[in-house]
């Protein structure tokens, strides 16, 4: 099963949806995604141990890095990283305030200053918001060696989750999420771009309460039950750390061929 919307203007997509309001604006992006480091750094870890698994350390590139938390995480454990982030201004806060090399581009329109491929590309929350995955997986493959892997995490739309709450599961928000995949169909998408599918699995993930909060009230149906939340949670510290249940969340792991 895979369900996709269209963007309006596809040539000015990312430009817009993924612009300085996306990462401080609230709604379906991010309430203050730079309060985020520390979670995001540690679920870098966490996946730098996925793939220790498979490979050892070795260079990878992170798509979407936005300020570069999560690629701090692989370096942390041994990975020779670089980042691709369209928003300038994320991209030159992983540069500036974490000595991180990240292109500000888009994937398509990225070539590495120091490196022709690489061993693993990164695609973390990254799928869902291609305007052409196929576009999209075409570059991935130009840019993973022979043999290389490609680590993919995105939504669930076969999960019990989409399925109970239907149009308000919270992932149904275009037009920052574009493609809502179910693991067959992801597969079926990486083997048209010559890869074959090693492991999959369910990531641990943690929220800063602000972010969880922000979500919530996107997705609300009215005020009144804004307001609810509101008197519910709004004394509770945005920087609180909660879990996410992960029930319509997963990972892949893919081999080029």
């Amino acid at each position: 099963m895979h369900r996709f919307a269209r963007p309006p203007e596809p040539e000015t997509h990312v430009a817009q949806v993924y612009s300085d309001d996306y990462f401080h604006g609230g709604g379906a992006g991010y309430a203050d995604y730079l309060s985020e480091d520390t979670l995001l750094r540690e679920h870098g870890r966490r996946y730098a141990r996925v793939l220790s698994r498979y490979v050892g350390p070795g260079t990878l590139l992170d798509v979407g890095a936005a300020a570069g938390f999560l690629l701090q995480g692989f370096c942390d454990l041994g990975w020779d990283g670089e980042g691709v982030e369209p928003n300038a201004a994320m991209a030159r806060h992983a540069r500036e305030q974490l000595g991180l090399q990240v292109t500000a581009s888009s994937l398509e329109e990225f070539s590495s200053t120091t490196r022709n491929s690489f061993d693993v590309v990164s695609l973390i929350q990254v799928m869902a918001h291609f305007v052409d995955p196929h576009a999209a997986l075409r570059r991935v493959a130009e840019l993973v060696r022979p043999g290389g892997l490609c680590l993919v995490e995105t939504w669930n739309v076969r999960s019990w989750t989409a399925r109970l709450f239907g149009r308000q599961w919270h992932e149904y928000s275009p037009p920052s999420v574009l493609h809502w995949y179910a693991p067959a169909t992801l597969r079926r998408l990486f083997e048209t771009a010559g890869f074959h599918q090693l492991d999959q699995g369910r990531p641990g993930k943690w929220l800063n309460l602000g972010h969880a909060k922000s979500l919530l009230r996107h997705k609300l149906p009215n005020a009144a039950c804004r307001t609810g939340l509101d008197l519910t949670l709004g004394l509770l510290p945005d920087r609180w750390q909660v879990p996410y249940p992960s029930e319509d969340l997963f990972w892949a792991l893919f081999q080029k061929v």
